[in-house]
């Protein structure tokens, strides 16, 4: 098959990309051709490359007629955040692609109520990315159930592994956590330390993505969570991270208030939003109706990640990894 994947560059087509180039699917790039894969990989060399910028042809209202212009039989959506541009997608997509695949996000839900949460089950979401999400997640659904196009939407937790930065045991990517723990010292947390988040290996969405294509029919009309078998705690997540380092962590738990005067207002907002959802997704459905099965815990893919990062000199830390 032809496979269209927008934004195929980034975090899940990274590994999503060589995946399909693996199983003789000719592969199609559309970006904005401002970067590479995070990780090379001899597949690429078979990959077609279009430059496109979505949001001015968003705006334009022409990037159906791009994404069609490449003659795909399945279109992978890995960059779409608004409504309007789902369903602009979709319209030009409708009765001539055999199947769409869009990437959600667990943040179409809000705070956790019951755990863990099966598709579409969560409470409703808040800020503007989430609810974006939330109602192109329901969207696709009925595109698919008035029998239009034939849609999927795969909603990751929070993606790891080699290239970029994980988000830290605050729930923010602010690096001098990590050098924090790295040295033993002592490291405020705001909340009660038992938030939960949930994480997944980049390589593990792409392989909900695929599984998807295989069976497509199992797959239209539905929506998958792609995350890790299992979630981590605040004081959990701190506990595991020190020890890569031989340390042990030393918490001290703090208000909202007393951590935003410690931070930043884009770190203790990101912490804010990761902690308070504090969520811990199901995957049963995956597993059933594809086959889904994670090969990364969640630390394991975070310490992955850490490991390129060190090793790239991205990352300042105090002692080198023990584990």
């Amino acid at each position: 098959m032809r496979i269209v994947v927008i934004g195929g560059s980034g975090h899940i087509g990274t590994f999503l990309v060589p995946r399909l180039v693996q199983q003789r699917h000719e592969v199609v790039n559309v970006s904005r051709g401002s970067r590479t894969a995070y990780v090379d990989a001899p597949e690429w060399q078979h990959v077609r490359e279009v430059v496109a910028d979505r949001q001015q042809e968003d705006a334009e209202g022409t990037f159906g007629e791009t994404v069609l212009a490449q003659s795909p039989d399945v279109v992978v959506d890995l960059i779409c955040f608004t409504l309007d541009s789902a369903r602009a997608l979709v319209e030009a997509l409708r009765g001539r692609v055999g199947q769409l695949l869009h990437c959600g996000s667990v943040w179409r839900y809000g705070p956790s109520h019951k755990l863990p949460i099966a598709e579409g089950t969560g409470t409703a979401p808040f800020g503007e990315y989430g609810v974006e999400k939330e109602l192109i997640a329901r969207m696709l659904e009925e595109e698919t159930a008035s029998g239009g196009l034939a849609t999927t939407s795969i909603h990751p937790g929070h993606i790891t592994g080699p290239g970029w930065e994980p988000i830290n045991p605050l729930g923010n990517l602010d690096p001098s956590v990590w050098e924090t723990l790295s040295s033993g010292r002592r490291l405020q947390v705001p909340g009660s330390g038992s938030e939960l988040m949930h994480h997944v290996h980049a390589d593990d969405v792409a392989q909900v993505f695929d599984l998807a294509i295989q069976h497509r029919d199992a797959a239209a009309g539905q929506d998958f969570h792609a995350v890790a078998p299992s979630a981590l705690t605040v004081r959990g997540y701190a506990e595991i991270a020190a020890g890569w380092f031989g340390q042990s962590a030393s918490l001290d738990t703090v208000s909202w208030d007393q951590f935003r005067q410690i931070t930043t207002a884009e770190h203790a907002d990101s912490s804010w939003g990761h902690l308070y959802r504090s969520q811990y997704l199901s995957i049963e459905k995956p597993k059933s109706l594809l086959g889904y099965a994670p090969r990364y815990e969640p630390e394991a893919a975070i310490l992955e990640s850490l490991r390129w990062l060190i090793a790239h000199d991205r990352l300042k830390v105090a002692r080198p990894l023990a584990a």
